[in-house]
């Protein structure tokens, strides 16, 4: 392995690291404002979608259909629920239903 794959590892753990180790550092015991709670909260479900959104129309060899049912799914489920895990795992479990009968 060259010199250059050792820069690219230490890059990434900074760029992991510093993220992580800011708020824990500097912002320990302080209590943040509740918008800013609000927003910090609702972003796991704002990268989902972004990640989900994009493959709706490019699922199962082109069969729209499947996405749609999953995009309803994900989106009812994250209304019913708060937890992301619910979200995934339910809507995995809706579309794995669905393979099994079509």
């Amino acid at each position: 392995m060259g010199a250059w794959y050792w820069w690219m590892l230490l890059g990434m753990a900074l760029v992991t690291y510093i993220p992580r180790a800011f708020p824990l550092t500097f912002l320990e015991g302080k209590e943040l404002p509740s918008v800013i709670s609000g927003v910090l909260r609702n972003i796991p479900f704002a990268v989902l979608g972004a990640l989900i959104f994009p493959a709706i129309l490019y699922v199962q060899a082109g069969n729209l259909l499947f996405g749609i049912i999953g995009t309803i799914s994900a989106f009812t489920l994250a209304i019913i629920s708060s937890n992301v895990m619910v979200v995934v795992l339910g809507t995995i479990a809706i579309l794995a239903g669905y393979s099994l009968l079509f």
